[in-house]
Order: C-alpha cells, then sequence, then structure tokens
C-alpha cells in the first residue's frame, strides 16, 4: 500500500484528530521532550502507534524543506477525491453549499494558504484542474496548517464540465476579477455559493470567466493594484461568511 509522509504539528494533530487509523508510525525529534511533542507521545501510546525517536539530519532527510517541526507522520494515502465524490459530498450538505474553486493556482505555498482560509471559513470542498495546479505536497500540507487533512480537494479533469454540473444544480459561481463593475461587497454571496479564484497573475482562464454566473472584484484603495491569490481568496470567502450569517 503507497504512503506518504505528513509533517509539522498542526497538519499531524488534524491527522491524528481526523483519521489516526491512517498512521503507520510516528517519527519524532530525538532530545525534544516539550509538552507540544509529549501530546504526539501520549496519543501514540494510548492508540498503539510505533513511535520512533530519529536525529535531525534523518528528519530533514524526509522533509524536502526541512521545516517538520520535529514532527513526521508516515501514514497510508487518504481517500481519493474525484468529481464523483463532489457531487455525493452536495447530496448529503444539509445547508447550502459553499465552495471554493482555484483555477489554476500553481504555487504549493498559495494552495495551502487558501485551503488553511477556506476551512476556518467553513467551506465544504475545494475544487481544482488535475492539470496545470498544484497538488498536495507536503509543503502545501505544512502551509495548510492541518486543513488539508480535514478539507476535500477535488482534482476534475475538465473543470468548466464541473461547473457547469454545479451551476445545473442550482450553485451560484462568483468569479473574481480585477476588472469586473460589481465589487465584493455589492454582491449577494448567500445561497448556494462557489467563490472562483484564478491562477497567480494570469487569473481566471477564458473558459472559466465565461462559465461564471458572474464576476466580483475587490476593491483597491492603494497603488498595488491586486492582491496574492490566497490573500484575496480570505478576502472574498470572509465577505461570504458575513453575509451568510
Amino acid at each position: 500500500m503507497k504512503t506518504e509522509l505528513i509533517y509539522g504539528l498542526h497538519s499531524v494533530q488534524a491527522l491524528l484528530k481526523s483519521a489516526p487509523q491512517r498512521i503507520r508510525k510516528l517519527m519524532l525529534l530525538n532530545g525534544r521532550d516539550d509538552q507540544k511533542l509529549q501530546k504526539f507521545v501520549s496519543f501514540a501510546e494510548r492508540e498503539e502507534i510505533p513511535l520512533e525517536r530519529w536525529s535531525r539530519a534523518k528528519l530533514d532527510g524526509l522533509v524536502a524543506d526541512g521545516n517538520h517541526q520535529g514532527v513526521v507522520a508516515e501514514c497510508e494515502r487518504g481517500e481519493l477525491h474525484d468529481e464523483a465524490f463532489l457531487f455525493a459530498l452536495l447530496e448529503r450538505l444539509e445547508q447550502p453549499p459553499f465552495l471554493l474553486v482555484l483555477d489554476g493556482v500553481t504555487d504549493p505555498h498559495n494552495l495551502g494558504a487558501c485551503l488553511r482560509s477556506a476551512e476556518a471559513a467553513g467551506v465544504h470542498a475545494v475544487i481544482v484542474p488535475k492539470d496545470n495546479s498544484a497538488s498536495l505536497t507536503g509543503v502545501a500540507r505544512k502551509v495548510a496548517c492541518g486543513a488539508a487533512e480535514v478539507l476535500p480537494l477535488i482534482p476534475v479533469t475538465n473543470l468548466a464540465r464541473t461547473l457547469n454540473k454545479l451551476r445545473d444544480q442550482g450553485v451560484w459561481l462568483q468569479g473574481a476579477a480585477g476588472e469586473a463593475t460589481i465589487d465584493l461587497y455589492q454582491a449577494d454571496l448567500k445561497g448556494p455559493l462557489g467563490i472562483v479564484m484564478g491562477a497567480e497573475g494570469d487569473g481566471l482562464r477564458r473558459l472559466t470567466r465565461e462559465t461564471c454566473d458572474g464576476l466580483i472584484s475587490i476593491p483597491m484603495a492603494g497603488e498595488v493594484s491586486s492582491l496574492n491569490v490566497s490573500v484575496a481568496t480570505g478576502v472574498c470567502l470572509f465577505e461570504a461568511v458575513r453575509q451568510r450569517r
């Protein structure tokens, strides 16, 4: 069975809470015995998860960016999400769907930050194109601070087709575009909703833009003409949260 490495305090802690059965073993930094790591030791002993102590050099060798915070979990790969999973999820929801669509975000740091904001905002799923998009690398999971372990990320083969199917089910798609004449605070973001964000630099692709029901912009008061996609995503999502409350 294929395994993957998840690392960082928040990411591993979220995995322990949501799917401890996936963990094959925990690897902790040798010589570190502070209260944060003791929680992992206690959980591993309680759940009978194999626990190993590794040197910093060995842990650094496992993790590409070295930023593991002394905690690495070897685990079975999680459930694979696809378009069928998405629509099954929508059928089970007891409240209006709240979705985030990322049209070609390729930086794993931005993907992780978007996932973190989306989970905090109560988004039900994040949809990305299968090609030309960042995947759930260790870096993305680390930046997501545990959100990647609890919020479904759904890669789809044909994004425009998936968006059209969402529209057919009554989901209103609002695409973020700097030139849009309706600003974020004028738009109606209540009810079944998908916020659609474009790629770093290029924004929404033409077909994605044409598939959206409406386009919205974030009013900018300064000299800078645009925001980082993860920052813009947080702004849009939490305006939706405000309205939906």
